[in-house]
């Protein structure tokens, strides 16, 4: 990522960021229990955007706005993603809100001016849901001891955790925030009671959602007296919501996790009509939000972090990038756009490798460690070049885990899939400090149930289905008071030694989000794009199944190619929602140079 390189591409604002893909080949039936990314709802060009002070990046023109209110009056990054959360919590409730969880990453520019170099001024903030204490391994299964039908599972209160982001967020805040907690809850709550558009994207996914009506709150809120989605435009009001914050807002967290609303939660879950749930006031009441040692890893000139268990991402990332620092992806850069069959082909196999020792090891370390007790063992340099070595001019097909400590784990291995209603944030203040967040309710309108406003997670379906299998228990079978694996990979990437902030990037997606992420990275370190660019490649890899391309925007040619060399592809949607900013040097001036996912409803702003 040469800043010299990269700042000369941001000149002309900053090139403009479109992918030639060549004719697309016809899209291929899906293939039985693959679960494909969030809903498209249409591709628009952008071209990324400048600023020399401060920078939010949100999957929402109206949350943008709000992060950039509060940083151009002298907020923090943290005090910019409260508000920016509690806005989307109304315009993206598709995706997040405070019914759901989130991670964090917190970079501190004062620590790392004092000393702390090569991420060691990153904390990580787990908001991750977490599973009621009454939970057992059978939660989701049927009583002859099966699996229940997946959706069987998400729909109703069986589903719902305890949500965590704003126990994360105010725990964030205590340390790194300067303007005061209630007013950062001002634009949500204006927007709530004088009302705020339905979006395209918002509009689209309604209109294909078979399971949200059935619930008569999300019914009478998001539909008309008909059962007609509200169209595109239509000002949704929520005096309910507003209520919710204004009491947040004034009695911080507790008003939430404490009171009233803990108790309105309790009896949506345990009311359902056919999928009563086990999550009570007092699960609510008892959730801590937790501040853990962030995954930081050094890769060429750079040390990339991202977030360790429970979440996957940080340590399937670092896997990613060590073994293919071992390939040089460097002369395998796209022209014009077009992908290089050849860095698919490595990219994706890495990508085999790393989601097969997600599935065996990584869980939540409070109850499953990691072997060795440790995230070390699993990025180890030796043994990524060792599972390196296992990458051909062929496709392996499907990979098996490795034994980072060279003794056989008996642990099962997960096949849960992790559906993808996520959104991220990118922020950097006028202090240099920096946020790196995702955050999200899980599948597309959560559990489907309304409660006060605002919908409830089915985060809690992110847990194995099945407790064990042959090779012994699955670390990520459910149990009391557990958090339930994610792929979120909230990434910050620094100058390896002066450990220097150079770029803040994440993206929603479900199990994908880890290729999603490793594509920004590679296409920014390896190939010398911005991040617009980059965000805009065609998306491709594999999650240890089919190799999986970007429907509609790569060619025929890459297919055969990769064909030619053994994978199976599947061409599919790949709705990512990837927001960026990263530091470039324009006119001998270091800025900061933003940019969003062209898939969605993205914005950047800043001064």
């Amino acid at each position: 990522m040469n800043k010299t390189r990269i700042g000369s591409l941001a000149l002309v604002l900053i090139l403009a960021a479109g992918c030639a893909t060549g004719p697309a080949p016809r899209q291929a039936a899906p293939e039985p229990g693959m679960q494909s990314p969030e809903g498209a709802s249409g591709y628009t060009e952008k071209a990324g955007s400048v600023a020399r002070k401060f920078m939010v990046a949100t999957a929402n023109p109206l949350a943008t706005d709000a992060g950039y209110q509060v940083l151009r009056v002298g907020g923090s990054a943290i005090d910019a993603a409260i508000a920016v959360q509690m806005v989307l919590t109304l315009v993206e409730p598709q995706s997040s809100g405070i019914g759901g969880g989130a991670f964090l990453l917190y970079y501190d520019r004062a620590a790392q001016g004092r000393g702390a170099q090569d991420g060691k001024a990153v904390k990580a903030f787990d908001g991750r849901e977490t599973a009621p204490s009454a939970a057992t391994e059978q939660l989701f299964q049927t009583p002859e001891g099966k699996a229940m039908p997946f959706y069987e599972g998400v729909v109703g209160g069986r589903s719902v955790g305890t949500p965590g982001v704003l126990r994360m967020l105010e725990l964030a805040h205590r340390e790194y925030g300067k303007l005061p907690w209630a007013s950062l809850f001002a634009p949500a709550i204006r927007l709530a009671e004088e009302g705020s558009p339905i979006s395209p994207r918002l509009a689209t996914l309604l209109k294909s959602e078979p399971h949200l009506k059935k619930d008569p709150v999300a019914a009478a809120y998001f539909y008309d007296k008909d059962g007609n989605p509200w169209p595109t435009g239509h000002m949704l009001k929520n005096p309910v919501l507003a209520k919710v914050l204004r009491d947040i807002a004034l009695g911080g967290a507790d008003a939430f996790y404490k009171g009233p609303i803990a108790r309105d939660i309790e009896a949506k879950v345990r009311n359902h009509p056919t999928s009563p749930g086990l999550l009570r006031a007092a699960d609510i009441a008892s959730y801590r939000a937790q501040v853990r040692e962030p995954i930081c890893t050094d890769y060429k000139a750079w040390t990339v972090c991202g977030m360790p268990p429970p979440s996957s991402g940080g340590i399937a990332i670092a896997q990613m990038l060590g073994m293919l620092e071992t390939k040089d992806m460097r002369p395998l850069a796209p022209k014009d756009g077009r992908l290089n069959a050849q860095a698919v082909h490595l990219f994706s196999e890495a990508g085999r490798l790393a989601y097969a020792d997600r599935a065996r090891y990584v869980a939540d370390t409070d109850f499953v460690p990691l072997p060795g007790n440790s995230f070390k063992p699993l990025v180890d340099k030796k043994y990524l070049a060792e599972r390196a070595a296992l990458i051909t001019d062929r496709s392996m097909g499907q990979a098996q885990p490795g034994m980072p400590l060279a003794i056989d784990v008996a642990q099962g291995m997960d096949t849960s899939p992790e559906l993808p209603c996520t959104s991220h944030i990118s922020i950097v203040d006028a202090k240099g400090n920096a946020i790196s967040m995702t955050t999200t309710i899980e599948d597309a309108f959560g559990s489907r149930q309304m409660v006060d406003g605002f919908l409830l997670n089915n985060q809690l379906t992110d847990f194995s289905f099945d407790a064990q299998d042959a090779h012994g228990p699955i670390a990520n079978r459910v149990e009391p008071n557990k958090r339930p694996r994610s792929s979120m990979a909230p990434t910050l990437v620094f100058e390896k030694g002066t450990g220097a902030l150079v770029l803040s990037t994440g993206s929603p997606g479900g199990s994908a989000i880890i290729n999603y992420v490793a594509k920004v990275l590679v296409a920014t370190m390896d190939w010398g794009l911005n991040v617009q660019q980059a965000i805009s490649l065609p998306n491709f890899g594999s999650r240890n199944g089919p190799t999986e391309l970007e429907q509609g925007r790569v060619s025929s040619m890459l297919v055969d190619q990769l064909k030619a060399k053994g994978h199976n592809v599947r061409l599919m949607e790949q709705t990512s929602g990837l927001q960026g900013i990263m530091r470039v040097r324009i006119h001998g001036d270091d800025m900061w140079f933003g940019g969003a996912d062209p898939r969605r409803e993205g914005s950047v702003m800043g001064d």
